[in-house]
């Protein structure tokens, strides 16, 4: 809709004096099932079937938009969509109808339809889905539009659009009422729509290199494979606990120790954590595992399929985040972690440094040590707090402490360490990515440690699974495996700054 022809509601109040109370209760739904009632009565279903359509908007304004104005073509076409207002000019009424592909202004002539149509079609709602056949022309100022020789009411909308210059504005209720935020924000379309594609470019991506997807279980007897607190549920039948998945890390190995050699899983994964600007409690991974390669095989593999996923969906490996931009072409920088947190603290960080010395400077930093923390620990948590958050540019952040890397093959020139790295962009991780630990005698050491952790109170420490310890005792060959965080990718990419702005149906606290 053009400036010259503004579109205006012809009902206004909020989304929430709408959303209150029963239908009957309040005027502007109440007089919309007044009119429903009324062509029940007149023997008109108000959702009929069979209303098909032959085009969609934006073919009209591909095929039509160079129109001169004051233009008739001759050419009919059937549109189906959403009514988004009205406005009446005496003989005319102008109407804007909404589809996915866009929007095209209607045009509606009381000497095209005759009285009785044009006051059914004024009789109308911002809401109603409509089917409408006319004529693509221009109006005598140059906007394209649909001359409408009929219509037919597909399905009534009981309850307004949200008032009509401000749309829906607070965050928290487009979160609540997703539904109406994509009926009036174009933004939220579009984040949705870009989503579907970075998924499935990522899929294409992965399949391409020989990889396949499979399916692991979502419910499961131990949560493994990340340290977080799971949720917890009862299986009634077979009289057990069980957990939601945490990660898809464990099963997705028993596949490569089974020999499928290179195996992915997109898929959900929850975590009974909190939530903030990047993390919900239900959130998409991507996990994959490769048989034969090592972490450097890994990296190589991310920054290739990440700026390809780029360019696929934004035509370029450049993006701008907030105001700042970032190039995501590879290859991408490598920086040690224990190097990072040097830089950071002005002192030569290394294992060799005593205990004390390194849970000085942390709580120099504001970090409250735990006496059972050992060293490694103590140096992540400082890169946590000093670095993490300060890294703009790729870079893959490698060599963790083994310590915190408890599925993470140890490191083949420093036992401290794993071979294991983490990508930041931006401030956020966007992956974490290990050689694969693959001797069950070192995992198992592993997994007590953790199962003591968790003994002391650790809710995030993992338990010993003995069945993933006997699949590694058939042998698994070295492997790289990847997780990459789905949400935050799309959060990159769509220039969004909350994870409830990707996710179509965030987990809210309830009304």
């Amino acid at each position: 809709m053009s400036d010259q022809h503004p579109i205006e509601d012809d009902e206004t109040g909020s989304e929430d004096d709408a959303h209150a109370g029963a239908l009957s209760d309040h005027a502007l739904t109440a007089r919309r099932l007044d009119k429903v009632r009324a062509m029940r009565d007149a023997g008109v279903d108000p959702y009929p079937l069979g209303w098909k359509r032959s085009a969609v908007a934006a073919e009209i304004h591909a095929r039509f938009g160079d129109l001169d104005p004051g233009t008739e073509t001759g050419e009919r076409v059937q549109l189906t969509g959403r009514l988004m207002n009205t406005r009446e000019l005496g003989k005319l009424t102008f109407g804007v109808l909404q589809d996915l592909s866009g929007r095209i202004q209607l045009f509606v002539d009381r000497s095209a339809l005759g009285d009785e149509r044009f006051a059914e079609f004024g009789a109308l709602d911002g809401g109603d889905l409509i089917w409408v056949d006319g004529e693509v022309m221009t109006t005598r100022r140059g906007e394209l539009s649909l001359r409408v020789h009929d219509f037919v009411l597909q399905a009534k909308a009981y309850r307004p659009l949200p008032e009509k210059w401000h749309g829906l504005q607070d965050v928290e209720t487009r979160s609540r009422r997703r539904y109406v935020d994509l009926m009036v924000n174009e933004d939220a379309r579009r984040i949705a729509l870009t989503r579907a594609r970075i998924v499935a470019e990522l899929r294409n991506q992965f399949t391409r290199r020989g990889y396949t997807e499979f399916e692991t279980p979502m419910l499961q007897n131990l949560a493994g494979g990340a340290l977080a607190r799971p949720f917890e549920t009862h299986h009634n039948a077979l009289s057990i606990g069980m957990y939601l998945r945490i990660a898809t890390e464990l099963h997705l190995k028993r596949l490569i120790v089974g020999g499928l050699e290179k195996v992915f899983e997109i898929g959900r994964v929850f975590r009974n954590e909190g939530i903030d600007a990047t993390h919900n409690p239900e959130y998409t991974m991507l996990e994959s595992y490769e048989a034969y390669a090592d972490y450097h095989d890994i990296m190589v593999m991310v920054e290739d399929v990440v700026a390809a996923v780029v360019q696929e969906v934004n035509g370029s490996t450049q993006v701008t985040y907030g105001e700042r931009g970032i190039d995501l072409s590879a290859p991408y920088r490598r920086a040690r972690l224990i190097d990072l947190v040097s830089d950071a603290t002005g002192e030569d960080i290394s294992f060799d440094c005593d205990w004390d010395q390194l849970a000085g400077l942390a709580r120099e930093h504001g970090i409250q040590v735990e006496s059972d923390w050992g060293k490694g620990k103590i140096i992540n948590e400082l890169f946590e707090e000093l670095v993490a958050d300060h890294i703009w540019d790729p870079t893959y952040v490698i060599d963790h402490p083994k310590e915190v890397s408890p599925l993470a093959r140890e490191h083949r020139d420093d036992p401290n360490l794993a071979e294991r790295f983490e990508l930041f962009i931006a401030g956020s991780e966007y992956a974490n990515a290990f050689t694969e630990l693959n001797d069950p005698i070192d995992q198992r050491a592993r997994f007590e440690a953790q199962a003591k952790a968790k003994a002391g109170g650790d809710e995030e420490a993992m338990s010993v699974d003995e069945d993933f310890l006997l699949a590694l005792e058939y042998g698994m060959p070295p492997t790289g495996g990847l997780g990459i965080g789905v949400d935050r990718l799309v959060m990159l990419l769509t220039d969004s700054h909350h994870i409830r702005e990707v996710l179509l149906f965030p987990t809210m606290r309830p009304e």
